[in-house]
């Protein structure tokens, strides 16, 4: 039985795939399954070939990489996601932790520090950058039972769609009512996700009718 650990590469741009690739490569415990170029893809080949690891870029066409580790965890719950990514925001950081990653990272790490990054994950231990460990040590530390406030968190655009998702409406319900694109409706509700520290539509419903933003008449 080999001890390599299989990875997947995702991420939008080819030059940072091959890139990582070729650093990995080089190493005798990493051996590389693929590479995918967005989510839909990722999805598909971690399907295929369950890799122990998975290097997951966020912000992507076709699926983000939030939803794509939503789906990678539930079909193969051995694979674990390495978040590798620019953007360390709140509306970034919880909504990937809650879909399942166990890591995240940001792209300035040195490359040695993401190789051990990926050993950590394969044996089941996460790594953090500094600045989205402070920012969870923060929210647990917060008050117990303190929710996010929708009116002061949110934007008017994004109370908008938070009705019309606890309403029931698909993305593409919501993008025909505002006269948007679907897109910019995905965009909107991750946003919502993130600020209000939900995972998923169904519980951004349960908090919309519970805090008061849709009203029983």
């Amino acid at each position: 039985m080999s001890d390599e650990i299989s990875v997947l590469i995702v991420d939008d741009h080819a030059i940072v795939r091959h890139g990582m690739r070729a650093f990995l490569e080089a190493l005798d415990d990493f051996r590389i399954v693929g590479e995918a170029a967005n989510g839909k893809e990722a999805v598909q080949m971690v399907g295929e070939y369950v890799p122990d690891v998975v290097l997951m870029d966020l912000i992507m066409p076709e699926m983000d990489g939030v939803e794509a580790t939503r789906q990678i965890k539930h079909i193969s719950p051995h694979t674990q996601v390495v978040v590798l990514t620019s953007y360390h925001a709140d509306e970034h950081i919880f909504p990937a932790l809650r879909a399942g990653a166990i890591s995240y990272v940001l792209k300035d790490v040195p490359m040695d520090e993401l190789a051990q990054a990926i050993r950590r994950a394969a044996q089941g231990e996460a790594t953090l950058h500094p600045g989205v460990a402070a920012r969870i040590v923060r929210e647990l530390r917060g008050p117990r039972g303190e929710l996010p406030n929708p009116f002061t968190e949110l934007s008017d655009r994004e109370i908008e769609v938070l009705r019309l998702i606890a309403e029931g409406l698909s993305n593409i319900e919501i993008a025909g009512r505002l006269f948007v694109t679907e897109n910019t409706v995905k965009g909107h509700v991750s946003n919502i996700l993130g600020k209000l520290h939900l995972g998923d539509r169904t519980q951004a419903a349960i908090f919309a009718w519970r805090e008061g933003v849709v009203r029983r008449d």
